[in-house]
């Protein structure tokens, strides 16, 4: 721990602690194209080859520059995979090769890169976001035009807006290197068509490469490195628990209040910000005097805090027991190096009262720079509020005076042994009780009350008011004196107290709607769940709308049916969707809507937008809640945002399945179908010198075989479309095995079939059809890869209640630890029909049809010699009867 007693940072922890075992990324920043990124790039890793680190190129643009091709002599380049689009071939990074490689560093260009149509990610950072969770180190090449943040900020001033951008939060994880050259001599590298051919050339310097746009370039990716390097260092210092600002660059801070003038306070710490290239953020401290705020006070809070968050800075509420122990607290937090204060017109008398703000904030913030900026308005009185409860409860009084009247009892019985002093001592214990109980102004009563009965009943003479003695008058002062500020003082705790535990609560509300949320699959589900929980929290009709398929915003979901939206609220609606700020009522743009619109947004895109309601014609949100709003609806949109990407994750596997499997059979039917045509083509040739029983056999075999990979087609079509017409009926086994093994007997040409099956085997309860299939199946996939003239044997055997075939070969047998692959659906495995030639549906087939009809079929290797086994199991409620010899 740190002299200053901080201490580190959790979420700084956990960030770090979930970078354990991830690769680290290197981005190589220029200004513009030509300043020699890529040329850094290959000689870094160059050097870091010569180093003993293996080292693989994954994607390199080299642009036809000669200096840059030398480089990548003596590089393992990766092939890059090959995607078909639109009648030609696109080449891109492959992650799965990388992945599979499994190099220490990767060398991948062009971070912002869009992949082509069909690609697993529509960018490249997404693929190398999935290289890094691999633990693959990777070092990339990036344009400062290309930064999501930066967008506007370039096409402002040089009226091209890319369409490519890398977000943000891959700057902040990865290690910056500027390749930086001044603008001139990028500008003769231009000339010199060191970059560009020269036509293109002569064109980019009158556009984009204009020296003024270079210049502008150069400090964005200089100050978006210094702030990048800023925020990881913040992040390490947190992390150690490390103390003071680490002022590596400016932090501004701007403390908000519920007074007049605070929205100037938060302009002003913006242009502060802009003018330094500075991060800022808002805070305001929650104190006890907090809970007295009227609805003015609370409506002026809030403005101020939409205002920062509409003009970027973060905003942050921080309970504290008093004004500037937070701004410190928040300040140390921060690391800030500057903070904007406001100062209100205060009359003296006030000043010496209750002390100046700012005053203690210079003296008590050594190292921040503190701006102290005018509030013109006078600070208004306190809003008319009654709350209740104010000056205290009666049970609370009638509490008070019975526990003073028990003191006094208590001591009249005592006070042949106690003095004076003691007694008076006494009257502490309701004061105390009564404060911390019931509040200060009780506490106050029970001083006086304690007081009036120590005079009354204790001091001479006994039974008035009246204090003979000067010395007793002193007792009195200083025991009201005490119970006064024991009121205070305990009062000040349980206002804290109860400060803590409304802060509490807020966390408590936000964790569990976040915990509620995050265990929903869908959207639908997500946006009831959403309604549902915070209609009673804020005591409103809540509504979710979000865009349907023609871009229309609709109602996902709603708390209740007695909803009602009218044009004005629709249009309200629309404009929170567009411009991702709040509308309707109690905001500042259609405030004539019945419902108050906030937008849920996911980084730059808004999902859908909140709408509350009072059913009772009131403010739908009150103006201190707006805040804790305001988190459940990032964390709303955050758990839609997941939910949404989960669901394209999905449909990407989908694309990937379907298009694997149209790989799958186009190889397939390529395949199968032109070789038995193949043969058949030839034999009809040779028909025209006369007909031969070997002509005629070839003909019939390949097209029972073209009949038979045909079926499989169908036969797996039916099966995916749930399409499969079961007739079941008892089959004995003993027939159904030689049946299939006779159809089957060319494929088993040149091995010994060995029949094990016990003709009293019972009969089972199957589709006849399918089973037949089944056989089939399994002994053409036997006969592919048992050894030349290799044995196959099907056995059968009744035990523990079950019956099962197995079909025995020798051969290779399965790759270990693959054998349930063997039955997916085109699957390329060692083993498989697929790998030698078939077409990858025959035991996909075998599954289908045994799970269709209640069996089991497994795959395995043999123990007693090398083969492969395969068993179909019927369970006991397939079997019908014994059989009998």
């Amino acid at each position: 721990m740190s002299e200053d007693g901080a201490r580190p940072d959790p979420d700084a922890l956990l960030r770090q602690a979930a970078r354990e075992g991830r690769g680290r990324l290197k981005i190589f920043l220029g200004a513009a194209p030509g300043v020699g990124k890529t040329y850094e790039m290959l000689a870094e890793g160059a050097a870091r080859r010569r180093e003993g680190v293996d080292v693989v190129i994954g994607v390199v643009e080299t642009h036809g520059r000669a200096e840059t091709e030398a480089l990548l002599r003596g590089h393992e380049i990766l092939p890059r995979r090959a995607v078909p689009y639109e009648g030609r071939t696109l080449h891109e990074l492959d992650p799965d090769a990388l992945i599979a490689r499994a190099p220490r560093l990767a060398l991948i260009d062009e971070l912002a890169h869009r992949n082509a149509p069909g690609s697993r990610h529509s960018r490249r950072w997404q693929d190398v976001e999935e290289l890094l969770a691999a633990g693959i180190d990777v070092y990339s090449t990036l344009n400062i035009q290309h930064v999501e943040s930066l967008n506007d900020v370039v096409a402002g001033f040089t009226r091209v807006r890319v369409r490519e951008t890398v977000p943000d939060h891959l700057l902040e994880i990865a290690e910056l290197e500027v390749v930086d050259i001044p603008p001139d001599e990028l500008i003769e590298r231009l000339k010199a068509g060191k970059v560009y051919l020269p036509e293109e050339a002569t064109r980019a310097l009158s556009h984009f490469f204009s020296k003024s746009n270079l210049s502008a370039l150069r400090e964005l990716a200089l100050r978006r490195a210094a702030q990048a390097v800023d925020a990881q260092m913040l992040d390490h210092v947190r992390a150690l628990g490390l103390g003071g600002t680490w002022a590596g660059t400016e932090r501004i801070v701007v403390a908000l209040s519920e007074l007049p003038g605070a929205d100037g306070l938060v302009r002003a710490a913006k242009r502060i910000a802009d003018a330094q290239h500075a991060p800022w953020s808002a805070v305001f401290v929650e104190t006890p005097r907090s809970a007295r705020f009227g609805e003015g006070e609370h409506r002026r809070l809030a403005a101020a805090m939409d205002l920062a968050t509409q003009l970027g800075g973060t905003v942050a509420t921080v309970p504290a027991a008093d004004v500037v122990a937070g701004i410190r607290a928040h300040l140390a937090d921060a690391r800030a190096t500057q903070l904007v204060v406001g100062k209100s017109q205060r009359s003296r008398w006030f000043e010496l009262r209750h002390g100046s703000v700012v005053d203690r904030l210079v003296r008590e913030t050594p190292g921040v720079g503190v701006h102290v900026l005018p509030l013109d308005t006078p600070a208004p009185p306190p809003s008319p509020v009654r709350r209740s409860g104010e000056w205290g409860r009666p049970a609370g009084y009638a509490w008070t005076t019975a526990m003073v009247a028990g003191v006094t009892a208590a001591a009249t019985l005592l006070a042949h042994v106690l003095d004076l002093g003691n007694v008076a001592l006494l009257y502490l214990l309701p004061v105390m009780a009564a404060a911390s109980l019931f509040g200060l102004r009780t506490g106050l009563f029970a001083g006086i009350a304690s007081s009036l009965a120590y005079n009354f009943f204790f001091l001479p003479p006994t039974g008035t008011l009246t204090v003979s003695d000067p010395e007793n008058v002193v007792s009195i002062v200083v025991l009201l004196g005490i119970a006064v500020a024991t009121s205070h003082l305990a009062a000040r705790v349980r206002a804290q107290a109860d400060l803590a535990a409304a802060s509490a609560r807020t966390n408590a509300a936000l964790a569990g709607f976040l915990r509620r949320l995050t265990a929903l699959g869908s959207r639908e589900e997500a946006a009831r769940a959403i309604c549902d929980e915070l209609a009673p929290l804020f005591d409103a009709q809540a509504i979710l709308l979000a865009p349907d398929a023609s871009g229309e915003l609709a109602i996902l979901a709603a708390s209740g049916a007695e909803y009602r939206l009218d044009t004005m609220d629709l249009a309200a609606a629309r404009w929170a969707f567009d411009s991702a700020a709040p509308a309707g009522r109690g905001s500042g743009t259609l405030a004539g809507s019945e419902w108050r619109f906030q937008p849920l947004r996911a980084g730059e895109r808004t999902l859908a937008v909140l709408g509350l309601a009072d059913l009772g014609g009131g403010e739908p949100v009150r103006a201190d809640r707006l805040p804790l709003l305001a988190g459940l609806a990032d964390q709303a949109a955050l758990v839609l945002e997941r939910l949404r990407l989960e669901a394209d994750m999905r449909d990407v596997e989908a694309v990937r399945t379907r298009d694997r499997l149209r790989a799958a059979l186009l190889s397939s039917v390529s395949h199968d179908l032109r070789t038995p045509l193949t043969a058949v083509i030839a034999a009809a040739a040779e028909l025209r010198h006369g007909a031969t029983p070997d002509l005629i056999a070839t003909i019939e075999g390949e097209a029972a075989r073209l009949d038979r990979f045909i079926t499989n087609l169908l036969d797996m079509a039916r099966v995916e479309a749930g399409a499969l017409d079961l007739r079941i009926e008892p089959i004995d086994l003993t027939d159904a095995v030689a049946g299939a093994a006779h159809d089957a007997r060319r494929a088993l040409s040149g091995h010994a079939l060995r029949l094990d099956v016990p003709p009293d085997l019972p009969l089972v309860r199957a589709d006849a059809r399918l089973l037949h299939h089944i056989l089939l199946n399994l002994f053409e996939n036997a006969g592919r890869y048992a050894a030349p003239s290799g044995p196959i044997t099907i056995e059968g055997a009744h035990r523990h209640g079950e019956l099962s075939l197995s079909l025995v070969d020798e051969g290779p047998g399965l790759p270990p630890g693959r054998e349930a692959q063997l039955f997916e659906t085109f699957a390329r495995v060692e083993g498989s029909d697929r790998a030698a030639g078939g077409t990858g549906l025959g035991l996909a087939i075998v599954k289908a049809f045994a799970d269709a009809m209640g069996m089991t079929v497994t795959a395995a290797n043999r123990t007693d010699r090398s083969g492969a086994r395969f068993t179909l199991v019927f369970p006991a409620a397939l079997i019908v009867r014994e059989g009998v010899g």
